[in-house]
């Protein structure tokens, strides 16, 4: 091998890669902020795991998938539109937005944007994302692994995550 081929595939995951880590650096802040306001962390001990899926997942498609993948160009635009979702869900939460479980006692839930329709439309995307990404790709194998385990570790961190909001769903927003 003469070195790593780059093309399509690989183009698209250090894009997703980028963007992934500037959305943690807002997360990481947001955590930040609400911990000081007397936030509470719930289901501290598997998010490493969504550490490790992730990247797991961000580095089989860019070295499993050959530079010369043919492009399902409808896919790629459902990634596009996926982004889209994904921003109006960042946007929504403004500074609640987090990658962790950090629930605020006296903060309502918040009910506008896509949580109007779904109450947990990030995870939707992030669903959509796990396999539309290999999909795009024909890396089908790929698309079913991750998003079987994604579905797994998803299972349970939406329990979790009910368990913390269900106190919350009854606090009436401040005018």
């Amino acid at each position: 091998m003469d070195g790593l081929a780059f093309g399509p595939p690989q183009i698209v995951v250090l894009l997703l890669a980028v963007q992934r880590l500037a959305e943690l650096r807002v997360a990481n802040r947001n955590t930040r902020r609400l911990l000081a306001q007397g936030g509470r962390e719930v289901g501290r001990a598997h998010y490493p795991l969504f550490i490790v899926l992730h990247s797991a997942w961000l580095a089989a498609l860019f070295f499993l998938i050959p530079a010369d993948a043919p492009v399902v160009w409808p896919l790629v635009a459902l990634l596009v539109l996926l982004q889209v979702g994904r921003y109006w869900v960042i946007h929504t939460l403004g500074p609640y937005w987090t990658t962790r479980i950090i629930t605020l006692p006296q903060a309502p839930l918040i009910q506008g944007g896509p949580f109007r329709w779904i109450r947990h439309p990030n995870y939707c995307v992030v669903v959509a994302e796990i396999a539309a990404v290999p999909l795009a790709f024909g890396a089908w194998r790929l698309a079913l692994a991750f998003s079987f385990a994604n579905a797994l570790l998803l299972a349970y961190r939406i329990r979790v995550e009910e368990a913390a909001l269900a106190p919350r769903r009854d606090v009436v927003p401040q005018a």
